[in-house]
């Protein structure tokens, strides 16, 4: 069957090095496109290039910009007093879709050198606050310890963020990790 419809599997194949995208779902996927809409195949194809071509990292804070630096670092309405450090460009997504925080960022995905002085050098134009988004982990709480060091000789507070129970789940559904962290975190009511 392949014969003959090279394009198409190179298609198929393409959509499922895509995360959450699998075989089934990559040919639906590609059918859709070849069968049913062109335009909005041609559409996708001129926005993938674009934005692969126009999207970097903001040289301040490692968030994704198509200008030197992103729209948080400078928007002068957020909160530069308070920083919160990520694992990825998607978890300032995820926060952003929340709508509760109203700071800078800071994409924290190695130790190495030049993040340690980029991190210091935000945290010295006036931050008052780090928070520590990170999953819960022994190795991040090792990499929470180290920026702590890191960063001693700075008057700023050290929070991070609260784990536990999400809402609505059932305790016998929450793993033991998340129900400790629940406990140990817990707040006087």
């Amino acid at each position: 069957m392949k014969k003959g419809l090279d394009s198409l599997y190179n298609l198929i194949e393409s959509l499922e090095m895509l995360p959450t995208i699998g075989k089934k779902s990559a040919r639906n996927i590609a059918l859709y496109m070849v069968r049913e809409d062109n335009f909005a195949a041609l559409k996708i194809a001129h926005a993938i290039e674009e934005a692969v071509s126009t999207v970097k990292s903001c040289s301040r804070c490692g968030g994704l910009s198509e200008h030197e630096l992103c729209e948080v670092c400078s928007d002068d309405g957020r909160d530069h007093t308070v920083l919160c450090l990520v694992n990825s460009t998607k978890d300032i997504f995820t926060i952003e879709d929340s709508g509760h925080y109203h700071g800078l960022y800071f994409v924290f995905e190695s130790i190495e050198h030049t993040d340690i002085e980029k991190l210091r050098s935000m945290v010295e134009d006036g931050v008052r606050e780090v928070i520590f988004a990170f999953p819960p982990s022994i190795q991040n709480d090792a990499l929470i310890y180290y920026i702590e060091e890191k960063l001693s000789g700075f008057e700023i507070a050290f929070t991070k963020i609260a784990q536990g129970v999400p809402t609505g789940v059932n305790l016998e559904n929450v793993d033991s990790l998340s129900l400790s962290r629940a406990i140990e975190s817990r707040v006087k009511i």
